[in-house]
This record gives C-alpha cells, structure tokens and sequence, in this order.
C-alpha cells in the first residue's frame, strides 16, 4: 500500500475507480468487523442510557442531579485526553488485533462487574465513575486501533465508504439502543442492560477470532515520547490536516454541545416534557444516521467540499436554534445538524485516514479520538458558562457564528484544503 504524501492532491491519491456504499462488505475482514460492532454498540447505547438514568436516580435532588451527571461525563473525558497520545502510538506499533482484543474484553469484564454490583445493590457513585472511566480508557485505545486498521481491510479507494459504514453501525444502534434501555429498567430491572451489554459485547471479541492478524504499521526504533511528538509535528506540518484537526476542534467546543444542553433548551426555550425531548434527540439521532449514509456514499473523493459544506451547515443550525423558539423548527433543524455533524466528523476522519502514511495513521486517528471524546465536554461548560450570563439561545448563537466566520477563513486560505 502506498503512502501518501503531504500536499498531493487526493485525486492522484486514490485511484479512479467505481466505488459504492456497500462496496466494503465485499472484504471479509471488513463484513466480520462491522457486523461485530453494530451488535456491540446496541449494548453500548443501552447501557450509556442506562448509567445516566441511574446517577440521577441516585443523586435524589435535582441540583445534585446535575452535579453527578456532570462529574460522570467529566469521568468519560478526562481518560481519553490524558491517554489518547499514547493510544496512538500502541495503534501504529502493536498488532491491531490484539490491542481490540484487550480493549473488549475489558469492556466485557466492567460491564459485568457494573451489572453484579447493581444487581446485588452494592453499587455506589463513586464506582459507577470509576467503571465510566475504565470504558473511557479502553475506548481512548479502541479507537485509533480499530479506525486506522480500516485502510487495511479495504483498498484505499473504498475508505471513504468503509469510515461511513462504521460511523453507521455506532449511530444506528443509537436509535433503538435508548428505548430497549428503558423497557429493561421498567419491566426487567437496571442490571439488565448492563447484563446484556456484556453479551453484546463479545460480538466483537468473535469477530476479531476470526479476522486475520494484523501486523505493526511502524517498526521504527523509537521511544513512545518521541512518537508521540512525531505525530504531532506531522499533524501541525500537514497544509490539510493541520486545517482539519483546528476546525474539528473549534466545532467540539462551539457547536457539538448542543447535545448535552437540549435539557435546558427544551425546557426553557420550547417549553416541552420528557417526551418532547426525546422527539429532539430523536430528530438529531435520525439526522445523525443521514449523515453517516453521506460520509459512506460519497467516499473519498472531493471529501474536502463536503467536508466544509458541513462545517457551515451545522454552525448555521447552532444560529438557528439560538434564533428558533418553535418546537418544530427546532426539529427540523436538530435534523439538519445531526446531519451535518456526523458528514463533518466522517469527513474529517477520511481526510485524515487517506492523507495519514501508513505508519502515522493510529496517531492521527488518536488525535482525532481526543478532540470528538474530549473537547465537546470542555465546549459543553463553556457555552454553559456563556448561557449563564447571555442566556442559552444567545450563547448557541455566538457558538454558531464564530464557528463560522473561522470556517470560512480557513477554507478561504487553504487553497490544498479545497482541492482535497
């Protein structure tokens, strides 16, 4: 396989052939892998939703609540920032295979241990965090391991498609993963799902039985802080990447956390119930699958116009929600920005798996990891902070507008950027 080289535009990268959504699933390995992920992340969405509902059920008061669920996501951010440049570094210089063996069967083990301690009532807060950040920790090394091992699976012309398809299978499940959740903790009992998640889990764990062995990308002899550094320098040297990996972390500070504040916006702004939140992140999760389809159908090439069409049609919706106060409109443009946001983080990744060499993809992907899983937390307590003093629809609208005025400025200046 060749390595690319920064600078070359991406149509003399990626050779001209006929690609297709489904194109992927011809590859064996590639079949195995996505069929074991979208089995385990239904588990994954079942018990996320079923975590959050026991903090607060635990917490009693609705300040404390508040307090909880936010050290949890604090729990889940921290270990993917603090781990992601090392999990780089294990991707590009350890068996592949090996590493998503460890990093799911430790999975399997704290979901049973999460499951045990429920159903025998010994569980406690400060547990419950815990196992949140050993998930988060074996995520942080999951990732780059399972995402820069897709150019392996495939040829180099059907990434495009392949990054799609696995953005599907996570988001997907997202959709029917929530209410299985909360059929389980009414008629079956919290443990449940975290039982089942468990099971769900071991999915993956079979597939990789029967996957090939994948060897090291990089075999250089060098220390795990001088790679660490090396990943770095070639990200900050790319004329393309440097730009991608700059707005995908202004779009997790300033747009992305509009996940975590629709409470407060359908509350305070729509004046809807659980249920009219729920149609919210619905439309977003549904939209979100839309744009997953677009990363997958569309493929690797001309990935830099999607790429920064997405980017203003989401910065465009954050604006719009701070302008709408109707609970349809929101709808529609939830749908919209669920959209836009997955096509953005799909292009993105593309970008950086297609214009990363070989043996610098898993730190590439590891950055990747640590801005989506760590910055939209560190965004979600800025615009927060910003709504505590503006108020929640001016601080998504500020959000919204200069994300994109630095788009713009950053498409306008990187003429390689628009030829990727």
């Amino acid at each position: 396989m060749s390595v690319v080289r920064p600078g070359v535009p991406l149509d003399e990268q990626v050779p001209r052939r006929r690609s297709s959504i489904f194109a992927p699933f011809r590859f064996r390995d590639f079949r195995l892998l996505w069929m074991g992920l979208i089995v385990s992340n239904l588990g994954t969405w079942m018990q996320l939703t079923t975590i959050g509902f026991m903090v607060v059920q635990i917490a009693g008061t609705p300040a404390l609540a508040s307090l909880d669920v936010g050290i949890l996501g604090a729990s889940s951010a921290v270990p993917v920032v603090l781990f992601s440049p090392l999990a780089g570094v294990v991707a590009d210089r350890l068996p592949r295979r090996r590493v998503l063996f460890v990093t799911n069967s430790i999975q399997v083990l704290s979901a049973l241990l999460l499951a045990v301690l429920t159903s025998t009532h010994h569980i406690v807060l400060w547990q419950i965090f815990a196992l949140a950040g050993v998930r988060s920790t074996t995520q942080a090394f999951d990732a780059p391991a399972r995402q820069s091992w897709v150019p392996l699976l495939v040829p180099r012309e059907y990434v495009g498609n392949a990054i799609g398809l696995n953005s599907i299978a996570f988001n997907a499940p997202s959709v029917v993963g929530p209410p299985i959740a909360g059929f389980l903790i009414l008629y079956v009992g919290i443990a449940a799902s975290f039982y089942l998640n468990a099971f769900l889990t071991l999915a993956v764990i079979l597939a990789l039985a029967f996957m090939k062995p994948a060897p090291p990308s990089s075999t250089r002899a060098e220390g795990v802080l001088a790679s660490m550094l090396a990943g770095m320098r070639f990200l900050a040297g790319h004329p393309v990447l440097r730009s991608v990996v700059v707005m995908l972390a202004v779009t997790c500070l300033l747009v992305r956390p509009y996940t975590q504040l629709l409470p407060a916006y359908a509350a305070h702004v729509v004046h809807v119930d659980a249920r009219g939140l729920g149609v919210l992140l619905a439309a977003s999760g549904v939209g979100a699958i839309g744009g997953s389809v677009v990363t997958a159908i569309v493929g690797a090439r001309r990935r830099g116009p999607v790429w920064f069409a997405s980017a203003v049609v989401m910065s465009l919706g954050s604006i719009a929600l701070g302008i709408a106060d109707s609970f349809g409109i929101a709808v529609v443009v939830l749908a919209f920005m669920g959209l836009a946001v997955l096509s953005f983080a799909g292009s993105s990744n593309v970008l950086l798996q297609t214009l990363s060499p070989d043996e610098m993809r898993g730190r590439a992907i590891s950055v990747f990891a640590m801005i989506i899983l760590g910055l939209v937390p560190a965004g979600s307590l800025l615009l927060g902070s910003l709504a505590s003093v503006v108020g929640l629809q001016a601080s998504l609208s500020v959000g919204g507008a200069v994300a994109l005025v630095i788009a713009i400025v950053i498409w306008a200046t990187d003429p390689q950027l628009r030829a990727a």
